[in-house]
């Protein structure tokens, strides 16, 4: 094939052919002398091989995949490419996943596979790896710090989400305790950082022991094609929060007799029990609560007691009838007050306390609907009781919080008693 056609096709359509010199330029430094942050740097035969044939194909693409949502991480994120593309359709991403990387891989990569693009935003997952190869947790956290510093260097506002490193076997030289430890020193590592999103993959994928799954992991490691579609659906609402793909607009109208306590676009007739109002405003000074697109977010929050309450102005003497739905990403942990009392509202199947419920759709929009009789409240999620009776005040507000993970409401509506 004719030499000056595979440098064109390299040159407009960025394909993966390296270039003259490019090659030598992507090679795996020969020792660690001199390279950033700690811990191990595979150089097996094949990773090498595979280092230098995917960063070199990269280099080609760096016009192209300017401005794009960068997943970056290990084999997990390469493997990506096994799935349909429609779990994220119409989104400019690039892959930058090599099979086999560190933290450490990723931080000596890190300027001209990611940050030379320009990122919108970028999704990681890493340490796996690290720990195979014996890494401490504390080493491994230490290289994310450093990781992170250098996109915030890069652009102090762009999102990052932090994917929870994923369960495991001991069998594959990751024990759980190793793993959770990790993750521990990851969340430590980013409570401060409010440009950083922190979804619970572990939670998301592990056992009752802290395991991977074989009916989602078959090889304790890797996930198959119903892991990457699980892993999607909880990264999705995150995404869309963090502006990184755009919301589905939700048309809805409330049934006869009901009217909307949430507007769709602001936090109009919401606010904190001290202080104004928010209304016309889009999240709160915080930014733990947020409208958008129809649904109305409780952030991620940044520091483990952020469980800031967010009322209606309203108040509710008369009996009423309260319908709403909501989303929770893995694990999650928040509450619907009713004048006062909490409706525990969780990610139920991982966090309970309803783990027997059969209609709840994990990672799915799911409806709570709350009677109010006579100062007693029922509660039911999608037609399931939660509460049969439970004391309620004689007046107050409606509520929300949360004090882990990202929650979405919408469609929140009353209907009082005449």
């Amino acid at each position: 094939m004719d030499r000056r056609f595979l440098i064109l096709c390299a040159l407009v359509v960025g394909c993966a052919w390296p270039l003259a010199g490019q090659s030598a330029r992507f090679q795996l430094p020969a020792t660690d002398d001199g390279l950033p942050g700690a811990g191990p740097v595979r150089r097996y035969e094949w990773f090498q091989k595979l280092w230098t044939e995917r960063r070199t194909g990269w280099a080609a693409r760096v016009k192209q995949d300017q401005g794009a949502v960068v997943f970056l991480g290990d084999s997990i994120t390469q493997g990506w490419g096994t799935v349909p593309g429609a779990a994220f359709l119409g989104i400019k991403i690039a892959n930058r996943g090599i099979s086999g990387d560190t933290t450490r891989g990723v931080l000596i990569r890190l300027q001209e596979d990611v940050i030379a693009l320009n990122p919108k935003g970028v999704v990681l997952l890493i340490g796996t790896n690290d720990l195979e190869e014996g890494a401490a947790p504390e080493t491994i956290a230490g290289n994310l710090r450093l990781i992170i510093a250098e996109l915030r260097k890069a652009n102090p506002a762009m999102p990052l989400v932090l994917c929870n490193v994923m369960p495991s076997s001991t069998a594959k030289k990751r024990p759980a305790d190793q793993i959770k430890k990790i993750n521990q020193l990851y969340y430590a590592a980013i409570k401060d950082e409010p440009q950083i999103t922190f979804l619970d993959t572990w939670a998301l994928f592990a056992d009752a022991k802290g395991d991977a799954k074989p009916d989602e992991f078959p090889d304790l490691l890797h996930p198959n094609p119903a892991g990457y579609f699980k892993w999607a659906a909880a990264l999705r609402p995150v995404l869309e929060t963090t502006g990184l793909v755009p919301a589905w607009p939700d048309d809805f109208t409330p049934e006869p007799g009901f009217e909307s306590l949430f507007n769709g676009s602001d936090l109009t007739g919401w606010g904190y029990e001290t202080g104004p109002a928010f209304d016309g405003k889009t999240t709160s000074p915080d930014g733990r609560y947020a409208a958008a697109a129809g649904r109305l977010v409780v952030t991620v929050a940044r520091q483990e007691r952020a469980y800031t309450k967010l009322w209606t102005t309203r108040q509710f003497p008369r009996d009423f009838t309260l319908k709403l739905e909501f989303r929770a990403s893995p694990n999650a942990d928040s509450g619907v007050f009713v004048r006062a009392p909490q409706l525990q509202v969780r990610d139920y199947l991982i966090a309970g306390p309803y783990t027997s419920l059969k209609n709840y759709r994990p990672l799915d929009w799911n409806e709570v609907i709350v009677t109010v009789r006579g100062g007693v409240a029922r509660a039911t999620c999608n037609g399931e009781v939660l509460v049969d009776a439970f004391p309620v005040p004689a007046t107050g507000g409606i509520g929300l919080e949360s004090d882990r993970g990202q929650l979405e409401y919408r469609r929140i509506r009353v209907q009082e008693s005449r």
